[in-house]
């Protein structure tokens, strides 16, 4: 799926040297002009499809978006430029409500327009963020099994990505979800991995946390086991965290060996400038100083990595700490601090 894109640019590529040189006149020597010329024009046209934009989507009308077009007209050309380092970069959608299916056809429906992939995640499971901030959830089992239904026959055939329930099985692993409760989410979570995966062009990481969490990598096969990692695509790895690169990597390796070699994704939203430094209890929620990283991806040169995502949406707020709002609240000051703070390219 994620390779399409790439094919069809090299195609044209080629279609554009091709036709480049079938117009030009000479003898065909090694000193020829026409001949250097297609040359160049190959040589442009290979950096082009090298910084071709990738397969995933961009919503036009992100939050990101808006406040850019509200700052512009504010005469805040500066900060909506570098806003625009968050709203030109496809973010994922996180269906809200009890029916996900309207936020979910209107992703695939412009992500289908624009030829691209939606990238979604599912984050309903009773009990949800045992309490904390994030609290809620579906009421029961019952209606978690409709919300996946609903949101799975929304995204039709169409390609995506989903990203399932951050946090649930690390809560599992740390103790946070009480022990009663374990389960019935593994149940839930293989039986939405199954219901996922039914749709022909879903491809489906089940979460898995950060290394700055569960520390030991090994902790977490087995529940991912119990909930069904086998027929899912992969793990997804630093969801809302800041884990650099290289360490989220290296823990993802480790991770895939104990669960059959499963591929996986990372959340590169806002670790530009890697965690904040202390207690890692307090380091989660709206840490200052943070910025922007690896911009989205399905290139990344590593066999057992799918893509680098922004699955949290930078500028979403962890909570109501360090003065932000709810969670999951549009927080335009905080977006533009991680704009500004954005890892070099």
């Amino acid at each position: 799926m994620y390779r399409l894109l790439r094919t069809f640019t090299a195609l044209t590529a080629l279609t554009a040297v091709g036709l480049t040189a079938g117009c030009s006149s000479g003898s065909g020597s090694a000193a020829d002009p026409a001949r250097s010329k297609a040359a160049d024009v190959a040589a442009e046209a290979s950096t082009a499809a090298a910084k071709a934009p990738n397969t995933f989507w961009v919503d036009p009308d992100s939050p990101a978006a808006r406040q850019v077009e509200k700052w512009e007209r504010q005469g805040r050309a500066q900060d909506a430029e570098a806003l625009k380092r968050i709203s030109e970069q496809p973010l994922a959608v996180w269906p809200a409500g009890d029916d996900p299916a309207p936020d979910v056809r209107a992703a695939t429906e412009g992500a289908g327009k624009d030829g691209r992939t939606a990238v979604f995640v599912a984050y309903n499971i009773p009990h949800r963020d045992c309490g904390q901030h994030s609290a809620g959830g579906a009421h029961s089992s019952a209606f978690y099994r409709q919300w996946v239904d609903s949101f799975a026959g929304a995204i039709g055939d169409t390609p995506a990505v989903v990203v399932l329930e951050p946090d649930a099985i690390p809560h599992i692993v740390d103790g946070c979800t009480p022990a009663e409760y374990h389960a019935d989410r593994y149940q839930l979570l293989s039986e939405a991995i199954e219901r996922f995966k039914r749709q022909p062009k879903v491809k489906v990481y089940l979460d898995a946390g950060n290394p700055g969490w569960i520390t030991d990598a090994h902790k977490l096969s087995e529940p991912l086991l119990k909930a069904g990692i086998a027929r899912a695509d992969g793990f997804s790895l630093n969801v809302s965290n800041f884990q650099s690169d290289e360490v989220t990597k290296e823990y993802g390796r480790t991770l895939s060996a104990t669960v059959g070699d499963k591929h996986f994704v990372m959340d590169t939203s806002r670790n530009g400038r890697g965690p904040l430094a202390g207690d890692r209890e307090d380091a989660w929620c709206n840490p200052p100083g943070r910025g922007l990283g690896t911009p989205p991806t399905d290139r990344t040169d590593d066999p057992l990595l799918d893509a680098v995502l922004w699955i949290k949406r930078p500028g979403d707020s962890d909570g109501p700490c360090r003065g932000g709002p709810a969670a999951g609240q549009w927080w335009p000051d905080y977006a533009l601090g991680l704009a500004r703070n954005a890892k070099e390219a």
